[in-house]
């Protein structure tokens, strides 16, 4: 019986997965300059991808973000619901058993040969046990906990996507803000500056060497460039209130407190293309999404073929109590089910033309993951080439600016201009300087997006280091929170090479 019921149960029916072909290329566009990630030594960032900016700041925040951050907590909740709908498909593969006990009082009436009718009143006393058990005979079960399997590995993933998201919205936030204190100040280093210009213009003009022109234009200079660190203030106040909700937290118990602008953009290695298909949580999604709908073509098939199921029932059953639990009131049945659907209307048909449209769809939508990844690759490289071309520009435009203003300010000082010449290149100096830094945050929201886009660290092997309540197990070799340290050396251009051991 037992080699009977092994070799009925060792077939599976439906398609088995094989992941489809995607032509990724040999290489991204954007290859000139950067250093290739080399696997032997682990060299891109894993994990805590956020410590290659060597901000203290910014590890406290993502070191709170992790475990308080409420997308994830949704993310971990829907990985528990996913662990719990698995337990529930692996059920029948096990025999179910129940047992019941009833006591009830049957009342009637008979009549007898000689039409004499007599009331019959009995007590019935049952104690008995069922075990039941569907034979996975075509691999319906098994076919459903392979599809139930890739739906937690879903979980898993957009749990991994998730936390990705949190913490790259964290950084470019923090980001932003410490853009914002730079400018602020900038801006309030030249409302001092504008200030002493105004009353080094009034005493001017209070001893006849200024006109009042000049006055109203130290002043308009003023009052506007205060307007603007008001504006940037009040940014700042947004970005802060943002980093608070990302942390779960109450934004008015909240603050960042500004501090000297020191985030420097890191040099980043880039693989191969092909390392894509594993350093996603969303391309991981995306293949987990065909293999669960890849697997139900195989349960809609299943439904095809008969379903054997063995019964066992026994007991005591009386109506006698002294008499209950005795070998007499002992009741026994045992015996196989087959049960075969002979016409549906074509259901079955159309379940399985179904699941093969979602598979296709599916599969549509994974190669679509995997050049949207691609693009992103490409772009933010893009970007970041551009944006380190541009700052050498800016800079130099900043420092070209800075030199105008203090030649023009000697020669105003000498009485050879009027303030309005002076005004205009301070504007410039200040339009310049405002934009470099806005430039460089730019380019360090580039860094960032390059990191999101190769992964952010992330593996498809981080599935499997989950706990029941989504939280990432310790792995001592491999965590880069758990052993694993991570460096950031200077190279000669001023950039920062990551190096990983």
């Amino acid at each position: 019986m037992l080699v009977l019921i092994c070799t009925l149960t060792a077939c599976k029916v439906g398609p088995d997965y094989v992941r489809p072909k995607v032509d990724v290329g040999a290489q991204f566009r954007e290859t000139s300059g950067w250093q290739p990630a080399d696997p032997t030594i682990a060299a891109r960032p894993k994990g805590n991808w956020w410590v290659i900016f060597q901000d203290e700041t910014l590890n406290g925040l993502m070191d709170e973000l992790n475990v308080a951050n409420l997308n994830v907590a949704q993310a971990q909740a829907q990985y528990r619901q996913a662990i719990g709908v698995l337990s529930g498909a692996q059920a029948p593969l096990m025999p179910t058993i129940s047992a019941g006990t009833s006591l009830s009082r049957v009342g009637g009436s008979a009549t007898s040969a000689a039409g004499v009718v007599s009331a019959t009143n009995y007590d019935t006393y049952s104690l008995s046990a069922t075990a039941s058990w569907t034979l996975d005979i075509w691999g319906s079960v098994r076919r459903n906990i392979e599809s139930q399997t890739a739906n937690k590995n879903l979980a898993a993933a957009n749990l991994g996507g998730a936390r990705l998201t949190a913490q790259s919205t964290m950084a470019l936030t923090y980001m932003q803000l410490r853009s914002l204190d730079e400018l602020a100040r900038v801006l309030r280093s030249s409302v001092d500056a504008y200030q002493q210009a105004l009353t080094l213009t009034t005493n001017k003009f209070d001893a006849g060497v200024a006109n009042p022109g000049d006055v109203a234009t130290a002043k308009t200079q003023l009052e506007s460039t205060r307007a603007q660190l008001i504006d940037t203030e009040q940014q700042r106040a947004v970005y802060e209130n943002a980093i608070a909700v990302l942390l779960g937290r109450v934004p008015s118990s909240f603050s960042i407190k500004p501090i000297p602008f020191a985030l420097k953009p890191p040099a980043i290695p880039v693989g191969l293309p092909s390392t894509l298909l594993e350093q996603r949580p969303d391309i991981a999604a995306a293949e987990m999404q065909m293999i669960a709908a890849n697997a139900q073509i195989g349960v809609a098939i299943a439904a095809w073929f008969p379903s054997l199921t063995l019964n066992t029932t026994g007991g005591y059953r009386t109506n006698d109590y002294l008499q209950w639990i005795t070998a007499p009131a002992q009741f026994w049945s045992l015996g196989p089910a087959l049960a075969q659907a002979i016409f549906d209307g074509g259901a079955r048909n159309a379940v399985i033309e179904q699941n093969r449209a979602i598979l296709d769809a599916q599969s549509a939508a994974y190669r679509l993951v995997v050049l949207q990844a691609l693009q992103q690759v490409d772009n933010a490289m893009v970007q970041l080439r551009v944006y380190d071309r541009e700052l050498v520009a800016r800079l130099a435009a900043v420092e070209a600016s800075k030199e105008a203003v203090r030649l023009a300010s000697n020669q105003y000082d000498q009485g050879l201009i009027d303030y309005l010449s002076v005004s205009v290149l301070q504007n410039s100096a200040l339009n310049n300087e405002s934009n470099y830094i806005t430039l460089l945050g730019n380019r360090l929201a580039s860094s960032v997006q390059l990191i999101v886009a190769l992964g952010g660290g992330w593996t498809m092997d981080d599935m499997s280091k989950l706990d029941s309540k989504g939280k990432v197990i310790a792995d001592t070799d491999k965590s880069a929170d758990q052993g694993e340290s991570t460096s950031v050396q200077p190279l000669s251009d001023g950039s920062n090479a990551v190096s990983t051991r």
